[in-house]
């Protein structure tokens, strides 16, 4: 009988995972299924058979409930960490579903949760990377953590989940499943950040990219609603996510569209609302055919070219003042 980890290559999939492996040893050989963040139809890629057992973490299950439902079939077991929106869950023995999408929780607290934060330093980062700072403030004071400490491991959550942005694992620093093994070893983030060289090419290289990204000026801007569109370069679609983060923190009352062209044509969109919007973000990008996430940040993974002007209008008539 196999053992696989399904999981998102961001911030929060992979504390979520290093959690899990700290906390089970013998687990660490197991295999690794993992992407971009966008990539997360990931069940498709785990040969899973009858007895093997599957963990999936911070990956919707709608978008994976057809091979879910297969998997179950055969008699594999799943357990499920994960905070998007999931539609119906399963009734089914073999599925043990740990699945909150409350606003203010990640996938690696509720792994925390699970585990009587065993490992809540690295929660901690994941929240910090998922742009949830009051959450990771909360994790790192009950930590034990001061300050200073909590600012750098702040850090390694951004740089952690802006290295899964691209369209494609050429676009990223790191394969997210060699960074997995990069910080297995490491039973507290700030011993990562002070040991392992791979901390500081993450975070000179989206220190590089942000500095492009924060230079450009907005394609469309109304009371309500911002939007910018990227160059079709490597570092902008690494920069996407984080600087949607940074126009949501600027632009507090806004709601945010960052449009990025792909290689295969058309373009990817993240999209970030206030808290008091009264559209979530994931029921916008619902809308279109592929688009996901949660309230308050979700986005579009192909948006066709000719439907960029509709895409505006609506996302205009939808939260602009």
């Amino acid at each position: 009988m196999a053992h696989w980890y399904a999981f998102n290559g961001d911030a929060d999939g992979l504390c979520a995972l290093q959690q899990l492996r700290l906390g089970a040893p013998h687990s660490r050989r197991d295999p690794l299924v993992t992407g971009v963040k966008r990539d997360i139809e990931l069940l498709q890629r785990v040969p899973a058979t009858a007895g093997d057992s599957v963990t999936v973490l911070d990956i919707s299950l709608d978008a994976n409930r057809a091979r879910l439902d297969a998997m179950l079939a055969r008699n594999v077991s799943i357990t499920w960490y994960d905070h998007h929106q999931a539609g119906e869950i399963p009734s089914d023995p073999r599925l043990s579903a740990h699945i909150d999408f409350a606003s203010d929780v990640c996938t690696s607290a509720l792994v925390d949760r699970h585990l009587g934060g065993a490992h809540r330093r690295w929660a901690a980062t994941a929240a910090f990377g998922d742009s949830m700072p009051g959450l990771g403030r909360n994790l790192s004071t009950s930590a034990g953590l001061s300050d200073g400490d909590t600012d750098a491991i702040e850090r390694l959550g951004v740089a952690l989940n802006y290295n899964a942005y691209g369209e494609c694992i050429a676009d990223l620093h790191f394969d997210p499943a060699l960074l997995a093994a990069e910080m297995l070893p490491f039973a507290d983030p700030l011993e990562f950040i002070a040991d392992s060289p791979s901390f500081a090419k993450l975070w000179s290289g989206y220190q590089a990219d942000m500095a492009q990204a924060r230079s450009l000026k907005p394609y469309r801007s109304k009371p309500g609603a911002l939007v910018t569109l990227l160059p079709d370069t490597a570092w902008a679609r690494r920069a996407i996510g984080v600087l949607a983060n940074d126009l949501m923190h600027a632009h507090a009352e806004c709601a945010i569209a960052i449009l990025s062209p792909r290689s295969a044509g058309g373009y990817t969109a993240s999209v970030r609302v206030p808290a008091l919007a009264t559209i979530g973000a994931s029921d916008f990008c619902r809308q279109f055919p592929t688009g996901g996430g949660r309230r308050g940040a979700a986005g579009v993974n192909v948006l066709p070219a000719e439907e960029i002007d509709a895409f505006v209008a609506r996302f205009e008539a939808s939260f602009a003042r």
